[in-house]
């Protein structure tokens, strides 16, 4: 025996006891590419072949290719093996106890100013109104002229509204939602519109991100007892059967005449938002004839609604996405 083939032996009986103690086939990988790759010892002599003597050159290709497909058995029984032991390990790790309790996923709950919104806004489906939404950019038209807002009233200015770009606001209430209502239909108009408003404020009552619920009615005959009646039966609805409402004279651009409202469900009461009969000028801004149409409408805050009902004292909580917060709710 040469000692070429000498050591085409030793790899041979190397090779079987690497694959005979491989414990993975990661480590059973590696032995082939030590043992078969193209760098390999084993791989190295099989290239020499052809500058032996035609001798050796017969004795040496029949051992280095018998040790090969020796090598590849073993190892593809190894790997066989290896395989059906760490799939049985893996399905054994994995396996789940059918007879065990689930996981309890935490139940969400709705934010309270979402629970004031869709309370109020049922209400109103229930009695016949519809809903309706608008963009929360808005343009300088909609958000103030159509309103009745004169040049130079201080709501236009930068302290109280965000500005933007080619005559576009950020809308400071969910009014001209109502001008696009009236734009787009012919009267009678009874609509709810809530959303969320923009204002340049922050404190303790105020946040720069608002929401707001109006409602706008337009109809022959509509008087201020109509919105009085309406407002009482709102505020026994969200608040209880005891809740009383009351209006004050104030003053807004786009309702003459206007007023505050209060509730009551106790002792004390609440400034809850501002409504009023609609101005003559709004109607003839949208093209309703005055003559024959009258209207009311209101607005107010869902958050500082929840405030007072769940007992909250800073409006920014509502806003801040604390879950220790929201779960109380």
């Amino acid at each position: 025996m040469t000692a070429t083939e000498q050591r085409i032996e030793k790899l041979r009986t190397e090779a079987l006891s690497a694959v005979s103690d491989a414990a993975t086939t990661s480590e059973l990988e590696d032995i082939r590419i030590r043992f078969l790759g193209r760098a390999a010892e084993l791989s190295e002599i099989k290239k020499s072949i052809g500058s032996l003597s035609p001798d050796e050159r017969k004795e040496v290709g029949k051992s280095s290719n018998l040790a090969s497909r020796e090598i590849e058995n073993a190892l593809s029984e190894k790997k066989n093996d290896l395989a059906s032991s760490e799939r049985e390990s893996k399905l054994r790790k994995e396996a789940v106890d059918v007879t065990l309790p689930g996981v309890p996923f935490q139940r969400g709950n709705l934010h309270p100013t979402q629970r004031i919104i869709d309370d109020v806004v049922d209400f109103f489906v229930g009695m016949g109104y519809g809903v309706a939404e608008g963009p929360e950019v808005e343009t300088d038209y909609n958000n103030f002229t159509a309103l009745n807002f004169p040049e130079g009233h201080p709501a236009r200015s930068e302290h109280d509204t965000f500005f933007l770009d080619e005559g576009l606001v950020m809308r400071t209430h969910t009014s001209p939602v109502q001008v696009r209502t009236m734009l787009e239909n012919e009267p009678p108009v009874y609509v709810v519109c809530p959303g969320r408003t923009y204002r340049n404020d922050s404190d303790p009552t105020h946040t720069p991100m608002f929401n707001q619920i109006e409602a706008l009615v337009v109809d022959r005959g509509i008087s201020l007892a109509d919105l009085k009646g309406t407002l009482n039966a709102m505020a026994r609805h969200v608040f209880g059967e005891d809740a009383k409402v009351r209006l004050r004279p104030s003053f807004f651009p786009f309702t003459e005449p206007s007023v505050e409202m209060d509730v009551s469900w106790g002792d004390g009461w609440l400034e809850l938002g501002g409504a009023g009969m609609v101005d003559p000028n709004v109607l003839e801004e949208v093209g309703y004839d005055t003559e024959e149409y009258t209207g009311f409408a209101f607005g107010f805050g869902p958050d500082r609604m929840a405030m007072v009902k769940y007992g909250v004292h800073d409006l920014r909580m509502f806003f801040e996405g604390d879950l220790r917060f929201l779960r109380q709710f």
